[in-house]
């Protein structure tokens, strides 16, 4: 579970962003103009990150707020799992991304598959919809990370012998998961 701060942080950034998408009237647009200056003090208090980066990366979005879509591939063949290595931090994970506006999760798959690895794949299954709160790792963005199984043609890891993660990205337990389904075929989604 990510840690109360953050939390805080999140919600007081989701009803500004929220509250200045509808608000007509002037005193209730300056008020909610103020609230992104709270998050940005929790994190930066909690983070020990300087606020005018906080503020980039954070407190400068506008709409109305939703989870961000992190979509990743499940490739297989013959019991072992395509990774790739990370470049900026040099340990491994499932290909793929942040999903595409005009694009589905299954378009998505094939294309970060494709870019990260340079294989041709076709996506055939959901397996599970992460809820990205519940993972160990604090991240800024409310995130859903779908995975989403593919079929390939080479170069795959074995479930026995995964090398350093990147954890940021996927947990062996969500890659021991992907090697569930591969199993049984009427493994349910898993959804949290």
């Amino acid at each position: 579970m990510e840690p109360s701060w953050l939390a805080w942080a999140k919600q007081l950034q989701t009803i500004a962003q929220a509250g200045l998408t509808y608000s007509k009237d002037v005193y209730d647009i300056e008020r909610f103009e103020a609230i992104p200056n709270l998050s940005i003090e929790i994190l930066a208090k909690y983070t020990e990150m300087d606020s005018s980066i906080m503020k980039d990366l954070f407190a400068n979005e506008t709409g109305y707020a939703t989870p961000k879509v992190d979509i990743r591939a499940a490739v297989f063949k013959n019991n072992r799992i395509l990774l790739v290595k990370e470049k900026s931090v040099g340990k491994w994970s499932l290909p793929g991304g942040w999903g595409d506006v005009g694009l589905s999760p299954s378009e998505v798959a094939v294309k970060e598959v494709k870019e990260e690895s340079g294989f041709d794949v076709k996506a055939t299954k959901l397996l599970a919809v992460f809820d990205k709160k519940f993972q160990a790792i604090p991240r800024l963005h409310h995130m859903y990370k779908l995975m989403i199984q593919c079929e390939i043609i080479d170069r795959l890891a074995a479930e026995d012998t995964l090398p350093p993660l990147s954890m940021p990205r996927n947990t062996e337990a969500q890659i021991q998961l992907a090697f569930k389904h591969l199993y049984n075929a009427n493994e349910p989604v898993y959804l949290d």
